[in-house]
């Protein structure tokens, strides 16, 4: 299936249950083995954050003595209530700071936790390799990375604000009933007249808001998918340098990143011009509602049922009632970059759970002391059959090569041992022993030599002694004081020396069972002889099950299987 339509497919199944989808992947924190620290944080948070709305109370109830003052010209009460300003904003201030600081530090807990569930989740079932090839989706490292960052900052911003606006909506609202008064509307008295006005004006609004500015979900969960395609084809052009250089491919390497760039241009000139239409309506709605409160308060100031302060006073509550009403509308840009950052997760997360559901069709496991395949099918994705009822046996101690024309499946069928395969049917039995699998590409991690040398175990696995003598012995004797230098090994080393790396990872690894890949495709016959006569000289009883097609390997494998038109052949081994 194409990627695109993949990622939309999953995407369209996980929004009939967002948020109780968004619901699951949140509360487990909250239940975790960090559960007291985490709800320490948040209640001092909450706590925080409700003491910032009696600050605003507070200022409220100050500002109608101060303009009360201020009228009639009380100097004396002007200069108190100036000292007591300075003393609610000394408060405000402290407050206001640890409230930024625990939540940051409850941010970033909760982000460690998240990532670390998702690495070893990701990295396990083979999600890492099987989501990449079935293409279900994009950039799971941006996914891991950014959008677990927006999600737990952006979670934790809006769920607090809107905890923090109900509790003010709350108190601002019954002051504003309290001082507004009654007004008479055709013959119907309207007790609480400024509350209504507020619920009224910001209802439309946020009506209006949500019409203008929701195209801005599907264009920021684009902009992040984009963005993150670009970044990734740097990346290759960074990985292949040497490639791309040689063929002289900087042309073409320009037009791919210019036309991925496009798309990050032409996406982002959209959720330009969907904000410029929200921010014309939004700026328009705070500009008025800086007067709004005046002009409806203004008849019972001038007939002088309420004085200055009092006036002063409605306009703030009205404020906060309005600002608190009007909370969809100031958010809206992070709910919808919100809602992006949720799809992006749930989908990446549903990919998972498919991949970790889906029943093996090929029955691999480990067992024994022989390699058995019994009745073994391997179908490609797109139903061409590979493999058809095959059969073999590796006895314990045997040395066999697998040939074949390019395409017949000999990697295929090696991917299918290392339970990478998923496509097919029959059943294969691994021997029960310690085994390693060298393939045609060797993984180097970045980092020392002694770590790429040693993986997957360890670098202090073994002794310096080993590592230099496990070098040594794969013509590799200039790498032996570079043990614990760090590097991009894989652009350091040619694609011989990676793989005479692999073979003395091989040596040091000791495995019983070793399934090599074309692992000396990118030697000469001469290291490849010695380092084959190197694993059968130092792992006595070695079993080997090596890909190729190299005459020159013929020696090393008693034993000859060929694919051919879907089956395994067994083939005479002459002197």
């Amino acid at each position: 299936m194409n990627q695109n339509a993949e990622y939309s497919a999953v995407n369209d199944a996980v929004r009939g249950q967002f948020f109780r989808k968004v619901w699951a992947m949140t509360t487990p924190y909250w239940r975790s083995e960090e559960k007291g620290k985490a709800w320490t944080l948040l209640i001092a948070v909450i706590a925080l954050s409700l003491f910032s709305v009696a600050i605003s109370v507070w200022v409220n109830s100050w500002y109608k003595d101060f303009y009360n003052a201020l009228q009639k010209k009380d100097e004396a009460a002007f200069w108190q209530l100036i000292l007591y300003f300075c003393g609610i904003a000394a408060v405000a201030i402290l407050g206001a700071v640890y409230r930024l600081y625990l939540t940051q530090m409850l941010t970033i807990r909760w982000r460690a936790w998240l990532t670390e569930q998702h690495f070893t989740r990701w990295l396990g079932n083979k999600n890492y390799y099987q989501l990449e090839q079935g293409g279900y989706t994009d950039n799971p490292d941006q996914r891991i990375s950014e959008d677990l960052n927006k999600f737990t900052t952006n979670t934790l911003g809006l769920g607090l604000g809107l905890i923090r606006n109900i509790v003010s909506l709350v108190s601002f609202s019954i002051i504003l009933w309290g001082v507004s008064g009654s007004i008479e509307v055709f013959g119907f008295t309207i007790p609480g007249y400024m509350f209504w006005c507020a619920l009224v004006y910001a209802a439309v609004a946020s009506w209006l808001t949500h019409l203008i500015g929701r195209r801005l979900i599907g264009l920021n969960n684009n902009q992040q998918r984009f963005e993150a395609d670009l970044r990734f084809s740097m990346v290759r052009v960074r990985e292949n340098a040497e490639s791309i250089a040689l063929y002289n491919g900087e042309p073409n390497e320009n037009r791919r990143l210019s036309s991925r760039f496009g798309m990050v241009w032409h996406n982002f000139w959209d959720i330009m011009k969907v904000s410029k239409r929200l921010t014309f309506f939004t700026s328009g709605y705070e500009q008025i509602a800086v007067i709004f409160p005046f002009m409806v308060a203004a008849p019972r100031y001038f007939t002088g049922k309420i004085e200055l302060g009092e006036l002063m006073q409605i306009n703030s509550a009205f404020a906060n009632v309005q600002d608190n009403f009007s909370w969809f509308i100031t958010a809206y840009q992070d709910l919808a970059e919100w809602r992006a950052t949720c799809d992006r997760l749930l989908s990446f997360r549903q990919a998972m759970s498919d991949n970790e559901n889906r029943v093996p069709m090929v029955d691999v496991q480990n067992s024994g002391s022989e390699l058995k395949v019994h009745n073994l099918g391997l179908d490609l994705a797109d139903g061409r059959h590979l493999l058809t009822n095959a059969d073999m046996t590796v006895e314990e101690g045997e040395r066999v090569m697998l040939s074949g024309r390019s395409g017949s499946g000999k990697s295929t069928l090696l991917r299918a041992m290392g339970h990478l395969w998923p496509a097919g049917h029959g059943s294969i039995r691994l021997p029960a022993a310690r085994y390693l699998f060298l393939p045609q590409k060797p993984y180097l991690p970045i980092g020392t030599l002694r770590e790429a040398l040693s993986y997957p175990q360890s670098g202090d696995t073994y002794a310096n002694e080993r590592y230099a003598h496990v070098l040594e012995t794969c013509r590799l004797p200039h790498l032996v004081a570079r043990l614990d230098e760090a590097n991009h090994w894989q652009r350091m080393l040619s694609p011989g020396e990676q793989q005479r790396l692999a073979f003395a990872r091989a040596l040091l690894y000791a495995p019983q069972w070793l399934y090599m890949d074309e692992a000396t495709s990118a030697m000469d016959e001469e290291d490849e002889a010695s380092l084959y006569q190197a694993l059968i000289d130092e792992i006595p009883g070695l079993s080997i099950v090596s890909v190729g097609h190299r005459s020159s390997l013929k020696r090393f494998h008693p034993r000859h299987i060929r694919i051919e038109n879907g089956h395994l052949v067994e083939q005479t081994v002459t002197a």
